[in-house]
Formats: structure tokens, sequence, C-alpha cells
């Protein structure tokens, strides 16, 4: 199961949360060019990362398994202008779909996972993913000080959960995570926590 259930998550929706900054993350611009096509913005809050892509032109589907997070994403795209599928998903339950995309994003979604839960998980992706697409992760890493925030995730173990027969890893390098400046009550390193960025490949 996840290491916040689904209440923590609600409450922390029910005010702002340090993630939803408006803007798509810099690790996810960065490689923008390499994500074409049909895109699963897996975790997709309140939709910056997917906007972002859907106005590059791309087809964009976002799932959360929240209502909330995906009506104010409805409702930022719609300012937008652009069009994108957000719907009311478990991302445990990617295994069961028959649809497939060309590129997967999960920026801030497999870190909340538990050992059991991360194995589903990865299995999920690799049900909705077309041979040849990448998928983009990021995640919290192990480097980040202190305890506040999500688990944190060591390179060691990003590079167990990937080296199986369907994924090719491609890179694997450190990155951060931007959050909101006017945090209360919790901290992060300077220029925002420390993160991995995981590129990986369906074979």
């Amino acid at each position: 199961m996840s290491i916040m259930d689904r209440q923590s998550f609600s409450d922390i929706y029910a005010n702002e949360p340090p993630w939803v900054i408006h803007r798509p993350q810099k690790g996810i611009v960065e490689i923008a060019d390499q994500i074409r096509g049909s895109i699963l913005d897996i975790g997709c809050g309140t939709g910056d990362n997917a906007i972002f892509f859907a106005k590059r032109g791309e087809r964009v589907t976002g799932i959360d398994f929240l209502p909330g997070p995906i009506q104010l994403a409805r409702e930022n795209a719609k300012k937008e202008g652009v069009t994108i599928d957000f719907r009311v998903e478990d991302a445990l339950q990617l295994s069961t779909w028959t649809e497939k995309f060309d590129h997967l994003i999960d920026s801030g979604l497999f870190h909340v996972f538990d050992d059991t839960d991360r194995i589903r998980y990865v299995q999920g992706l690799k049900t909705v993913l077309h041979s040849g697409g990448k998928l983009v992760l990021l995640c919290f890493s192990v480097e980040e000080p202190g305890e506040q925030g999500p688990r944190r995730v060591s390179i060691e173990e990003l590079g167990k959960t990937f080296a199986v027969s369907d994924w090719a890893i491609e890179s694997i390098q450190a990155d951060r995570y931007e959050v909101r400046e006017n945090l209360k009550n919790i901290s992060f390193s300077e220029n925002g926590p420390k993160a991995w960025r995981l590129i990986a490949r369906r074979k």
C-alpha cells in the first residue's frame, strides 16, 4: 500500500501541496524533446506536467487516485486552452488496462509505495507502455537530508527495480524537485529536495 494513505493526500490537497508549483518540473522540461506521441502522466495531481506537454501538441492522459486534484487539473487545462483526458484512476490497477502509450511520466509517485506495491506498480507500467517507449521517473533521493516529505529512494533501489528483462535503463542522474517557495513547517535542501531522474525504455 501507499506509505501515505488516501486521507493523508486528501488532507494535503485541502490546502496547497508543496509540489503544486503551477509549472512543469525542470527535470521534465529538460528532456521534453525525448517525450513525444501519446503520454500517460501517472499521479498527475493538478496537471502541471500534463498541460506542458499538451501545449507542445502531444496527446496526453493524466490520472490520479483523488477526484479533487483531477477536477483542478481539468479546470487548469481549460484555462490554458488545451484538451487532456484527465481520469480518476488507481495507478496500482494499470496492469488491468488494455490501452498503451508511447511515453510515461511519473513525477513524484514511485516513492509513495511500499516495497510490495512498488513491484505491482512497475508491472503495471510495463502493461501500459508500448515496446520501445520510455518511462521518465522523478523520485526523492536518499541524498535529501532529514525525514520531512516522502520516502527516500537509493540509486541501487532504482537500478534493482528496473534491472529486469522488460526494461533497459538509459540513465539515472541526480536532479532536484521544485517546490513552493512559501512552504511553512517544512524545509528541504536549498534549491529544492534532492531527487533522482530515471529514464528507462520498455524492451
